[in-house]
């Protein structure tokens, strides 16, 4: 049996929690289980849509050896014949990204498919993005079932770097709807699926059908950007309030009386409302420095470094920001090379992973996603070159 953390606080509460947590009790332990993907989505009750997995382990060559033991029509035939729990995992570590996915596994009436993962490799893409794999997964509303190494907590690095990163993208003004799509649309970029075989409008359905989970993950890190005057909330609707002005932040007041002679005085942050944020070079400074270390580096190799004495007393190079467009801009191009060598990585092992059939399986399913949501486009074309980018995503 495994010890299962069911998922609660900002990850998806689902009602059929303990039937998706029932396979890992055919499976061997695990130090950490999610499950992510559309399956999670409130209107998503339908049994065909594939329920996806990711376990992190303490070594996967050993796991993938037990798995074989329990599970061996799991994995493409080939690489158990070929190599066993060593082929499987060199794969995954020398082609891919450090995970092995074994797609369209049936179970309790679902369609599954898990990918298996290297917790040390988990934990440095979160705080690191040096694939921005899992990091880009984690980002998103995903319901946690086995947490034994407090990966929620080592989270909010990833979950602050990406606020940080949308903010560095965004406009002067802006929704919650825009920012939560832009976050969302981080691992995205550069990604090789977006350009034949995956849904177009697969961000903005994420982002609808999970906003009030979106809410929940990212308001810790409105606040504090708020409290440092870097973000200030304005102009919704609401008939029992006013706007007004405090410093640089502006707060929805709500005022009622309590009794004739006292005043209550109530703040509160509104779902769907517009932000604005401080457009400046100290602005961009700081979201700059809470990205991760991985894409600092790479954008000082770009615009240039400065030595500077932290308030720990230890010298630390920093990103030089001339402006905020060009850091911007040089953060956008940053990522979007990360995404796409590790897409194109990720593909080509999970092609070799899933096998023939499965892999002409999956990349049918990306193919009527993408179809479906181009149904008024009369301009879509597709190329067959597209079924090697697919597999294993």
């Amino acid at each position: 049996m495994q010890n299962r953390k069911m998922g609660s606080g900002v990850e998806q509460k689902m009602e059929n929690g303990e039937e998706l947590a029932s396979l890992l009790d055919v499976l061997p332990r695990v130090e950490f289980c999610c499950v992510y993907g559309s399956s999670l989505l409130t209107n998503s009750h339908d049994k065909k849509t594939m329920v996806d997995y990711i376990l992190g382990v303490s070594d996967p060559m050993q796991w993938h050896s037990e798995n074989l033991e329990m599970n061996k029509d799991h994995y493409a035939s080939w690489m158990v014949h070929l190599g066993g729990s060593k082929l499987i995992t060199e794969v995954a570590d020398e082609i891919g990204v450090g995970v092995h996915f074994n797609p369209f596994v049936s179970w309790n009436d679902r369609m599954i498919k898990y990918g298996v993962v290297r917790m040390h490799d988990l934990v440095q893409d979160i705080l690191n993005w040096e694939r921005f794999y899992f990091s880009g997964r984690l980002q998103k509303p995903v319901h946690i079932l086995v947490d034994n190494l407090d990966i929620r907590n080592v989270n909010s690095v990833n979950l602050k770097a990406a606020m940080s990163a949308a903010l560095l993208l965004l406009p002067p003004k802006f929704t919650e709807v825009e920012l939560y799509a832009r976050i969302c649309s981080l691992s995205y970029m550069g990604d090789l699926r977006m350009l034949f075989a995956e849904d177009r409008n697969k961000v903005q359905k994420i982002v609808k059908g999970q906003f009030n989970l979106f809410h929940s993950m990212y308001k810790p890190f409105l606040d504090d950007y708020a409290a440092k005057d870097l973000l200030r909330f304005s102009s919704w609707s609401d008939n029992h309030g006013i706007i007004i002005q405090t410093g640089t932040c502006i707060y929805h007041i709500i005022a009622y009386y309590r009794s004739p002679l006292r005043i209550m005085i109530r703040m509160v942050l509104l779902p769907y409302h517009s932000l604005l944020k401080d457009y400046g070079l100290s602005a961009a400074g700081s979201f700059v420095s809470s990205l991760p270390q991985t894409v600092r580096t790479r954008m000082g190799m770009k615009l240039g470094e400065k030595r500077k004495l932290a308030e720990s007393g230890r010298t630390i190079n920093e990103v030089v920001i001339n402006s905020r467009e060009e850091a911007a801009e040089c953060m956008r191009k940053v990522v979007r090379r990360i995404v796409m060598v590790s897409s194109a990585r990720q593909a080509i092992a999970g092609l070799l992973a899933a096998g023939g059939v499965n892999a002409v399986r999956y990349l049918a399913r990306k193919m009527v996603k993408d179809w479906s949501s181009f149904s008024q486009d009369t301009s879509v074309t597709c190329s067959v070159i597209a079924s090697f980018f697919f597999i294993g995503m």
